[in-house]
């Protein structure tokens, strides 16, 4: 391995050695509010330790950072442009983003250098989703690891591959079909991948790696924000990962006044802050439970131009905290994003997933095979079926309650700020 160009020489945080002192911590995320709210409450449980915290992300969080005490910058403006956006079906869906976020490693690189020269920081966060953050993190001498608010790109003998979002089978047949899923993705996935990231790497000194997984297992410590049951009771990711369950942060907002005139049990409707095409979920789930007595709050936070719209039985919005809406919820329709779903779970409310891209078929999946909720394919969204599917969910208390209990005992952002400061 070639000597980093941002190898550190005498700094002014060279008296840092560990737990109870004050570190610079540099976090560095994609551009994406789904991102950047579970870094939030990573990050103000480190500073209420005292620790200085340095943020790289989207230009639209800059303030929200800043007003939690953060010093923040927003990332390269061509890295907004470069964020991954959905597409129809799994396969598809993995091939692009696995080439939109190959694309986007290439300009990460110096965009997290200059980061890097300006925070000069003790310890740097990167999350799982900027590689070519992660590789430039892996080319320097300072304590660095990785933080996963979603499920990540991790192989596990008896799990499914990543990104198709199967159900876990065991036995002969299981391991035919994991035989078959994985030849597949490796064409979709892994290839793509090396394309991408071997020039990025190299242009660092550093060794080539294979897949995603590869990439994440070269770490020292990478930081899932999930916990058992929810995610697969067998999944064994090696002694450098830690399940530290849901990160969970909303921002600060006046609570609305039309959310306490509401009167009926709330069915929250939510869709992804990354552009797809998941506005028919909120469509279909005006539609499914006009005749149902409950209250429909959709989110849709991707939607720029989108102000609060009100009419019997239903809210329409931008963004509303979760967690003043979840207060409410008797159940969660969700695109599958794992912040929501999360939140909902950790809640004891069930959970209809309706997965359009990216990890949302493995998150949907989970919920399923937990027994937390239902899942219904995009493909399959109908009226009907979305109608059935929520119903089935809102009886799944006692499951949903479950996965509760088992998020509480991961030991939450309290464990994941001791396991970062142990690499201090």
């Amino acid at each position: 391995m070639s000597a980093c160009p941002l190898a550190p020489t005498a700094t002014a945080h060279a008296d840092v050695t560990g737990v109870g002192a004050m570190a610079v911590v540099l976090a560095y995320t994609p551009p994406a509010f789904g991102h950047l709210f579970p870094f939030c409450a990573l990050l103000t449980e480190m500073a209420g330790r005292g620790h200085e915290i340095h943020v790289r992300t989207l230009a639209a969080g800059v303030d929200l950072c800043r007003d939690l005490g953060f010093k923040a910058a927003p990332v390269d403006a061509r890295l907004e442009d470069l964020q991954p956006s959905g597409a129809a079906g799994v396969l598809a869906s993995a091939n692009k983003t696995v080439r939109e976020l190959a694309e986007r490693a290439a300009a990460e690189v110096g965009d997290f250098q200059r980061a890097v020269r300006a925070a000069d920081p003790d310890l740097i966060i990167v999350d799982a989703n900027c590689w070519g953050a992660l590789s430039a993190a892996e080319a320097q001498s300072r304590p660095w690891t990785v933080f996963s608010p979603f499920v990540p790109y991790l192989r596990s003998p008896r799990s499914p591959p990543f990104g198709a979002g199967k159900r876990p089978l065991t036995g002969r047949w299981g391991r035919v079909r994991d035989w078959g899923v994985g030849t597949v993705t490796h064409v979709v996935f892994d290839r793509p991948f090396r394309a991408g990231m071997g020039p990025v790497r190299a242009g660092l000194g550093l060794p080539a790696v294979d897949s995603a997984d590869a990439l994440l297992r070269r770490a020292p410590l990478l930081l899932v924000t999930t916990g058992k049951p929810f995610e697969y009771p067998h999944t064994d990711w090696g002694d450098s990962v830690e399940l530290i369950g849901p990160a969970e942060f909303d921002p600060r907002a006046d609570r609305p006044g039309w959310l306490d005139e509401i009167d009926e049990p709330v069915v929250l409707v939510t869709t992804s802050s990354v552009r797809q095409a998941d506005d028919a979920l909120v469509a279909a789930a005006v539609a499914a439970l006009r005749d149902e007595p409950v209250h429909i709050v959709a989110t849709r936070p991707a939607d720029e131009d989108a102000e609060v719209v009100r009419r019997p039985g239903v809210t329409m919005a931008r963004f509303v905290p979760h967690s003043l809406v979840l207060e409410r919820a008797v159940c969660v329709v969700t695109h599958g994003g794992m912040g929501v779903t999360q939140k909902a779970l950790s809640r004891g409310i069930p959970v209809c997933a309706v997965p359009f891209g990216r990890d949302q078929f493995e998150v949907a999946r989970r919920v399923e095979v937990a027994g937390r909720g239902t899942r219904l394919p995009a493909r399959r969204l109908t009226v009907p079926r979305l109608r059935s599917a929520v119903r089935t969910a809102m009886t799944m208390t006692d499951g949903a309650a479950a996965v509760a209990a088992g998020f509480a005992a991961t030991g939450g952002v309290g464990r994941g700020a001791d396991l970062l400061e142990s690499l201090l």
